[in-house]
């Protein structure tokens, strides 16, 4: 007998990129129930070859489920988790609502699955924000090899990552422009289609956005909170995939040629790196991949000890449900949950 898992927020981009990675990957549930608030009820979303019926959050008895997978937004997850923890069921939420909260685990399982073990304090563990993902699966094979001190980061980030809404105001946006229409913009501050827009989430007092910020609270609690970031984080008109230019200072001596070897070896991680044009990954082509894929590896002059490269990854995928599905594989595999229809 496998698990019982539930999946709120299954109509959203990223709960419809759960159903289908559970099934991609075979995790072994029993049964998997769809959620979504009560103007859902009843839509249909896929699970494999099925059809799900969406039932309300707002009514659903977590007595006998086992793992419950979250993608409903901060608030929705600040009032729900800790009632659905509390019924028993383990938690893992996609929404920034718990990532700094001490008595949560921040997992990205190739860099820190060990850390599952501590959501007994709360029921709850947290996935990272998507640009923090897919940066500390690059940089973990690096720390462990020459001690990183130092991190520039400039994101390129897709409107996926902003939520359907933003993919559809990218799309409107782009046919206003051939057709000559009114530009409407809701979703973002100035129009997205043909532009780039260096904010993403709200200002805050010292002049960065909560986006950089989260990148690096985040990459501190997973990784190492000695390592220095610096993040400046762009919305880019890309409907799937985030890119991300990282400049990296060690302690130790670490050559490009050397950092290719190790990123060639490390879990999660497929290095495409020809000095030759169209010799490196585009976030076109990591769309619906689930690796995080290195390019441009090249040592950096202006530091002692110091490399530059291209990070592309499927934001709906490593960025949130693949990393959600991977952390519940990681309970899984450490018997950190059990079956409460079996043990019944």
């Amino acid at each position: 007998m496998g698990f019982k898992v539930a999946v709120v927020g299954a109509t959203g981009n990223v709960g419809r990129e759960i159903l289908g990675i559970l099934v991609e990957r075979g995790f072994p549930a029993d049964e998997v129930v769809a959620l979504a608030s009560r103007r859902s009820v009843g839509h249909e979303v896929s699970f494999g070859d099925r059809t799900l019926k969406c039932k309300a959050l707002e009514d659903y008895d977590f007595s006998d489920t086992d793992i419950c997978l979250m993608s409903a937004g901060g608030e929705v997850s600040k009032t729900w988790s800790p009632k659905i923890g509390a019924q028993g069921a383990i938690v893992i939420d996609n929404s920034s609502y718990w990532r700094t909260d001490p008595d949560v685990p921040l997992v990205v399982p190739e860099v820190n699955a060990e850390a599952v073990r501590g959501f007994t304090k709360k029921n709850i563990i947290a996935n990272p924000n998507c640009s923090t993902a897919q940066l500390v699966v690059a940089l973990k094979p690096l720390h462990d090899a020459a001690r990183i001190t130092r991190v520039v980061v400039s994101t390129y980030q897709s409107v996926s990552g902003a939520g359907k809404e933003a993919m559809d105001e990218l799309f409107s946006q782009t046919k206003t422009v051939f057709s000559l229409g009114q530009m409407q913009m809701k979703k973002f501050p100035k129009r997205i289609a043909f532009n780039l827009i260096p904010q993403i989430d709200s200002f805050m007092e010292d002049g960065f956005t909560k986006e950089e910020w989260k990148m690096v609270v985040e990459t501190k609690k997973i990784l190492d909170p000695k390592i220095k970031l610096v993040a400046t984080c762009v919305r880019v008109p890309v409907f799937v995939s985030h890119s991300e230019s990282v400049n990296v200072e060690f302690a130790e001596p670490l050559s490009a040629d050397e950092a290719r070897e190790i990123l060639r070896k490390a879990p999660g991680i497929l290095v495409d790196d020809k000095r030759e044009p169209g010799g490196y990954m585009t976030p076109h082509e990591a769309a619906g991949e689930d690796a995080v894929f290195i390019s441009r590896l090249r040592d950096d002059p202006t530091v002692d000890n110091g490399i530059a490269f291209w990070c592309v990854s499927d934001n709906l995928r490593k960025g949130a449900a693949l990393n959600a599905v991977q952390i519940a594989e990681a309970l899984v595999e450490r018997d950190l949950v059990a079956s409460r229809k079996r043990a019944a």
